[in-house]
């Protein structure tokens, strides 16, 4: 479906600062983990970015879940 033509844009919602709160994990120990600076999970949190679906991928890897636990897609 073309969120374009149906009137919505699809956002993706995240629960990184609950898995890294569970795991007592700073944003920039994930960062280092998954490749990217601690900005990027900061914004990521925020909702101000939208993963690649391979860091979507090493962030559920890190945690040891799928990446539908970690990841939602809302329209």
């Amino acid at each position: 479906m073309d969120s374009k033509r149906d009137g919505g844009w699809n956002v993706i919602r995240n629960r990184i600062k609950e898995y890294r709160a569970r795991h007592n994990m700073k944003q920039e120990e994930l960062a280092k983990l998954v490749g990217v600076r601690r900005e990027t999970i900061g914004n990521l949190e925020k909702g101000r970015y939208n993963p690649s679906l391979v860091l979507a991928w090493n962030i559920a890897k890190v945690f040891g879940v799928s990446i539908e636990e970690i990841f939602t897609v809302e329209q």
